[in-house]
């Protein structure tokens, strides 16, 4: 029966090309947007390199003062901060500190390259997972030290020496001053904003004063607990952390805030601070409306398919009224109309994923985001599946069942009202 269903629903494709066309256009267009959508979130939040255990990971990033007139500081943390009251933490795996990345100029002859250049601590290279294509990482010595040593990425060594093999113990000039590379990585996408940079030196060799005790500054802490379940007893003590960092000028300071979140929260905080001036991270903000939005995205083309669905089943009353005649029951009538519907929306999810894919390759031919390579794997799959679903029934439901309430009577004389 169901080979039937799939026959008969291949014609009626065939027979009305027009139809076919424009659900298949709003279809495939819905789903290619959407999965390109999916692709930039997971590439941007999803467990990727470097950040391969990032669900055991989570990031000190944006320090929020509260004054008592009533104005805000909202700014990345200082070195001193980070390093006196989290660095001690005893539930974490490991604590790494390193600072926010800063184009730094660089010259080969005449050639002025502008490098992200990061400063990072020994820890910052045992928490992120590189793939080193020769060399080694900075050192705990290198830290301790204040040697200047350097990890570039391969772009960088083909930049500046023509080669990304054979440049380990060479010397790289950045802002004039000269850094010995011991490392060379694979290029780290540039969204992936807590680990990417082109060079990584020694956080000692920042011209920073480390010791300056200011609250503010430009750093970042990555925090890897034991497990993901030890996430939230990560958070908790850095919680409690918190609250003795004593306020360097409390006449006009009020209270201050800094958490320890996971990445996409950490977005979402800052994303929706306006609405709740730190109270809280933002989440139940972010995730109605990001739902609602995907939400009203794909209900609009859906509600196009109902109305499409309902012209094209009306028009076939006669054919519904012989089969009701013969002794058709409604429910067998709502399952072919709904296998032929599922069936159309199948074939324009197929040919969305390939729009998806055709879109990810150019995206990432271009480089609009540096180093930057989206693709669609298992999850963004699974979620075009879902989706391709969804739209069948959603379009196919009403239609079908508006039909199968026809008259047999009315149906053969091509009344579908």
């Amino acid at each position: 029966m169901l080979l039937s269903y799939l026959k008969l629903a291949w014609k009626v494709l065939l027979r009305r090309k027009f139809f076919t066309f424009i659900s298949l256009f709003g279809i495939s267009f819905t789903l290619m947007v959407l999965l390109v959508v999916v692709a930039f979130f997971d590439h941007a939040f999803g467990a990727h390199y470097p950040e391969t255990r990032i669900d055991r990971m989570v990031f000190a990033q944006f320090l929020h003062v509260k004054f008592k007139d009533g104005g805000n500081m909202n700014t990345p943390p200082s070195y001193h901060l980070l390093d006196k009251y989290v660095r001690p933490l005893r539930t974490p795996e490991r604590v790494a500190i390193a600072s926010n990345f800063h184009a730094t100029p660089s010259y080969v002859g005449n050639r002025k390259l502008d490098l992200d250049l990061r400063y990072t601590d020994a820890n910052f290279w045992q928490i992120l997972d590189f793939h080193f294509l020769e060399g080694k990482a900075i050192q705990e010595a290198d830290v301790k030290a204040a040697a200047r040593v350097a990890v570039i990425n391969q772009a960088t060594a083909r930049q500046y020496f023509g080669t990304d093999h054979g440049v380990v113990g060479r010397t790289i000039a950045v802002n004039q001053l000269g850094y010995r590379v011991t490392g060379v990585v694979e290029d780290v996408p540039a969204m992936r904003l807590a680990s990417y940079a082109d060079v990584w030196v020694p956080i000692t060799t920042s011209p920073d004063d480390l010791q300056k005790t200011d609250l503010n500054g430009d750093y970042l802490g990555i925090i890897l607990a034991k497990s993901a379940e030890d996430v939230p007893a990560v958070q908790a003590e850095f919680e409690q952390a918190m609250k003795r960092v004593p306020l360097t000028d409390p006449k006009t300071m009020d209270h201050l805030d800094l958490h320890a979140d996971k990445l996409f929260t950490a977005f979402a905080r800052q994303l929706t601070s306006p609405l709740t001036e730190y109270k809280s991270d933002g989440m139940e903000y972010l995730v109605p409306i990001l739902g609602g939005l995907a939400l009203l995205f794909m209900l609009l083309p859906a509600l196009n398919l109902v109305n499409i669905n309902v012209s094209r089943i009306m028009e076939r009353s006669s054919e519904i009224g012989v089969r009701k005649a013969f002794g058709a029951t409604g429910g067998k009538l709502v399952g072919q109309f709904l296998v032929e519907n599922i069936f159309l929306t199948l074939l324009g999810g197929v040919v969305g994923l390939v729009l998806a894919y055709i879109a990810l390759q150019v995206i990432s031919g271009a480089q609009l985001l540096a180093y930057a390579h989206f693709e669609l794997n298992g999850r963004i799959f699974a979620w075009a599946l879902l989706v391709t679903v969804f739209f069948g029934v959603l379009s196919g439901v009403y239609p079908a069942f508006k039909m199968s309430r026809l008259h047999p009577a009315q149906a053969l004389k091509g009344s579908g009202k």
